[in-house]
């Protein structure tokens, strides 16, 4: 009978499912927070430079993530194909994490020194030129676009409050570094250091 009267009172029903979900969420992801295979950096992961920061922003502008994902699963068909499957303490820098599932375009978690800096170019430029079957848009624009440098040091004030450790000389030199700097060689620096701290293909 209890049962019933939980199902016939919409509100009573919302709130003990919004009680269930919240126990869950905080039995799963609560210890994981504490985990130090899930907030320890692996061996020689240092945070983005000003050029990677930039080119990472330049891909979440435009919309790369939403067809490329960077989580290779622990199964052999991804890791075949891929490289080796994902570790949380690779990406404890990462604000916003990218990881995600959609894969309209291959995962993009091991491309770094896979292809060249030439490649990646016109492969962005236009992607049937290196790839016929492609059906990804091209970016020609990222070839005139430059970075807004002055916003580059701000950006890593900002993620070092989060736990990002940039030095004040990290800081100091951002503006310099991206100053002039055309999108596309941001973008490729950022692709081109993407997964190479952990390789593994086979």
């Amino acid at each position: 009978m209890k049962h019933q009267k939980i199902e016939r009172s919409p509100s009573l029903m919302i709130g003990l499912i919004i009680v269930a979900i919240s126990f869950g969420t905080l039995v799963e992801l609560v210890p994981l927070a504490f985990s130090k295979s899930t907030t320890t950096p692996i061996e020689g992961l240092e945070p983005y430079s000003a050029l990677e920061l930039e080119g990472r922003d330049i891909y979440i502008r435009e919309g790369c993530n939403t067809c490329h994902s960077q989580m290779i699963r622990p199964l052999r068909a991804e890791t075949e194909r891929y490289g080796h499957y994902s570790v949380a303490g690779e990406f404890v820098y990462d604000r916003p994490f990218l990881w995600g599932s959609k894969r309209t375009g291959p995962d993009l978690a091991r491309v770094g020194g896979r292809y060249s800096d030439e490649w990646h170019r016109a492969h962005l430029y236009n992607p049937r030129d290196v790839v016929p079957e492609s059906n990804m848009p091209a970016f020609p624009w990222l070839f005139e676009a430059t970075i807004d440098a002055d916003i580059t040091p701000r950006k890593m004030a900002t993620l070092r409050k989060l736990g990002v450790p940039y030095t004040d000389d990290d800081i100091a030199g951002a503006e310099a570094a991206v100053t002039d700097v055309r999108e596309i060689d941001a973008l490729v620096a950022y692709l081109q250091q993407l997964g190479i701290l952990i390789q593994g293909r086979r």
